[in-house]
């Protein structure tokens, strides 16, 4: 072993710092397909079908918007971690209140505006009638936990910034089993249906605001400085916060652009592929849950150790994080290859549906170790801030191979959407390693 290599190297100590963050994450990550599970097993047991659909329909509606602004908690992570690195006390107060008004603005125009996006999203979604009359009902509901929902997703930045992953554990718990409560209430105890889920479901959100801001309050009595509220209310103070969401929110939209094409495309060939890739896209939430815990420990030690100028810090991190990543990535590819057919026996038993899911299940096998790349380079980049490289990276990879590789795969069918699906992971991975690489030389993360 060379004397850069020994040098940058992880010990124990880094090994144990980047465990300690990422288990909280990937454990609470795991409670949010399990609300799912039991918002559709409560309505599940309602007589009429059509109150299930609402619901799937709705909480589809609400996980794409909600999903677009997610940027609100990875840019918060980055600029937080840097001056928690920096010990800014005060820039650490700032971000936190400047997170927390954005937030509350952009959820309070969702709310403003609430008629023509539930209206639009309605037409896009294109159910029956009777659905979609109970879709409105709970999108109306739904929606009033816009501001809660966002001033949630700046504390959970926030926290993760501080280097502490066991505060947003113990949110998401709290928030998740106050719902599962709530929903049973408001089901069987008020005789409601799929309003009653989204009722649960918002109250459940501002609860989990009001212990966010109660364990904020806590951290910030062990934090130096004082909020300068004059430059809270000076929108030229946001400028860096709002330069840096935006690459995020290009990057997010390209996502979801993503998704939804790979979706389309299920659906040309027959409904059947359509049920089966949505059966194989669980795999990836799977996948997405578990690699994202340490994705999210590189947000907070790289925006850290970039803040403090700790090179040597920063390059054990990075090695510490990538050798337990693969190590996750190789497990998810072994379980999916022993018991890929289980899962998938247990997410479906309409067994057209099934065989064709089987039939497709080897890109399964290698899409962790295909996508591990991807979501480690994007945490280290959300922790030291270089999202415009991020948001690059993926325009060149939706717009510059998935779609051109789905393209001239076509004779394939299904076979080469996957094919593309799997070519776009490793093209976030190899170009933003390639990004990773070049910074490296110039010494450009300090």
């Amino acid at each position: 072993m060379t004397t850069a290599l020994r040098r940058y190297w992880p010990d124990r100590a880094q090994h144990r710092e980047v465990w300690a963050l990422a288990w909280p994450m990937m454990l609470s990550s795991i409670t949010v397909p399990l609300l799912g599970l039991v918002d559709t097993a409560v309505i599940g047991h309602v007589p009429e079908g059509h109150h299930l659909g609402a619901v799937a329909v709705g909480a589809m509606i609400f996980s794409i918007l909600y999903w677009a602004f997610g940027f609100l908690r990875m840019g918060t992570t980055g600029l937080t971690a840097q001056a928690y690195g920096e010990q800014d006390g005060a820039k650490n107060r700032l971000l936190l209140a400047q997170s927390l008004v954005m937030g509350a603005v952009i959820g309070l125009l969702i709310i403003l505006l609430q008629t023509p996006i539930i209206e639009l999203a309605l037409q896009l979604m294109d159910a029956a009638p009777d659905v979609t009359e109970e879709a409105r009902a709970y999108a109306e509901w739904r929606i009033l936990g816009a501001p809660a929902v966002l001033c949630n997703y700046a504390l959970l930045g926030w926290f993760v910034g501080n280097q502490n992953t066991r505060i947003p554990l113990v949110l998401l718990l709290v928030t998740n089993l106050s719902n599962m409560v709530l929903d049973i209430i408001a089901v069987y105890g008020l005789g409601m249906f799929a309003d009653g889920i989204a009722a649960a479901t918002v109250i459940a959100e501002y609860l989990s605001l009001a212990m966010g801001l109660y364990f904020s309050r806590r951290v910030l009595r062990k934090t130096d400085g004082e909020l300068n509220r004059t430059r809270l209310w000076r929108w030229q103070d946001y400028y860096q916060l709002v330069v840096l969401n935006r690459y995020l929110f290009v990057r997010t939209l390209a996502i979801l652009f993503a998704l939804a094409f790979f979706t389309s495309q299920g659906a040309q060939h027959s409904t059947t592929v359509l049920s089966a890739n949505a059966v194989l896209l669980n795999f990836l939430l799977i996948i997405s849950n578990g690699l994202d815990g340490f994705a999210h420990a590189c947000e907070a030690l790289a925006g850290r150790f970039t803040g403090a100028k700790d090179r040597v810090g920063f390059y054990r991190m990075a090695s510490a994080a990538l050798l337990w990543s693969l190590v996750a990535a190789l497990g998810f590819t072994l379980v999916f290859w022993l018991g890929g057919e289980l899962i998938i026996s247990l997410l479906t038993d309409i067994e057209d549906v099934k065989a064709t899911a089987l039939a497709f299940l080897p890109w399964i096998w290698l899409l962790p170790i295909c996508g591990v790349w991807s979501f480690l380079v994007d945490g280290i980049f959300i922790g030291t801030t270089q999202v415009k490289a991020m948001q690059n990276t993926m325009l060149l990879s939706v717009f510059g191979v998935y779609l051109p590789v789905w393209y001239l795969s076509q004779p394939l069918g299904n076979h080469g959407l996957w094919l593309a699906f799997i070519a776009l992971f490793l093209a976030r991975g190899l170009s933003g390693g390639y990004v990773y690489w070049q910074i490296c030389k110039r010494d450009g993360w300090f």
